[in-house]
């Protein structure tokens, strides 16, 4: 059988345009707990990779050798928040810094496997194939911060009424099933006065608000119970932590209404708007109207 002879044609493609140096002053830095690996271009120090422990007298020792060799754009991998010290001192150092996703750096194909991870990405810093994650300025950084702070103390406060729930429970003494939130204006009444010595049901029943729907016969049979010593103990521990964590997210906004105030970009009263329902959790000041009056890179990170 013959065979045919057909001529395969190439399309003349466009030229791959070779990648050029657009950071030359750029190192690379690895992120440890316990210290950190940094590299330089080569051709800046005899020993363009060191080891630096994670002791802030170590950082500054980083800093000034970044200085030392010409480096003004450091990019860093890390997982947690190890990285944020370092990532402050740079800044403040007038370091340009990009903190770099992780899956993004092993994306990059054509790593060598005698290279360190500083190394690896000192080398894509410099041809700009990394990009940093956002990170707002500091004073964002400082309320985003507090209002964390505030979240994690609210969570606390929450495990705190389940405390208090599993005591009642444990003693028998059903409120929960009667009124739906232990810790509102009736509840706290009724707590507060068990843990003061107070057992008798008709008397406890006596301090429910008005807007309670149960009767005062079904509270007062909800509150008859073994009062068992270690479980009234455990509930007298969860409603005094209950009320210290109240002290530390009042305090926690405090500091909030401070921040926002010295953020405070325009001047006048606020525009009228629909008044809403503060909620329990809700701060004691006037959050809307302080937002109102923030410079809008504010609103969009609060």
């Amino acid at each position: 059988m013959a065979q045919r002879n057909t001529k395969i044609s190439f399309k003349p493609g466009k030229s791959r345009t070779a990648l050029t140096i657009t950071h030359p002053n750029a190192a690379g830095i690895d992120i440890g707990s316990a210290s950190h690996y940094v590299a330089v271009p080569a051709d800046r120090d005899d020993e363009p990779v060191r080891e630096f422990a994670s002791f802030t007298e170590d950082l500054e020792a980083l800093a000034d050798w970044l200085k030392t060799c010409d480096v003004d754009t450091v990019a860093m991998e890390s997982t947690g928040v190890y990285w944020i010290p370092l990532f402050e001192l740079l800044e403040s150092r007038g370091f340009t810094v990009l903190l770099v996703n992780a899956r993004h750096v092993k994306n990059v194909s054509g790593r060598k496997s005698d290279v360190l991870d500083c190394q690896w990405l000192q080398q894509l810093m410099s041809y700009g194939l990394l990009r940093g994650a956002f990170r707002p300025d500091n004073a964002i950084c400082v309320l985003r911060a507090l209002w964390r702070q505030r979240g994690m103390l609210l969570r606390s406060q929450g495990r705190q009424v389940q405390h208090m729930q599993k005591a009642l429970t444990q003693m028998n003494v059903q409120l929960a099933n009667v009124i739906s939130d232990v810790v509102g204006e009736t509840g706290q009444k009724i707590l507060r006065a068990i843990v003061a010595g107070e057992r008798d049901g008709q008397v406890l029943a006596a301090m429910k608000d008005a807007r309670i729907r149960a009767s005062h016969a079904e509270i007062a049979k909800s509150l008859q119970g073994n009062w068992r010593t270690e479980h009234l103990f455990s509930l007298q521990q969860a409603l005094a932590m209950f009320d210290f964590i109240g002290t530390q997210v009042a305090d926690c906004d405090r500091e909030i209404e401070a921040q926002l105030s010295a953020l405070q970009a325009h001047d006048g009263e606020p525009p009228e708007g629909k008044k809403k329902a503060r909620t329990r959790n809700a701060p004691k000041f006037d959050l809307r109207t302080q937002l109102i009056w923030m410079p809008p890179c504010v609103q969009d990170d609060f």
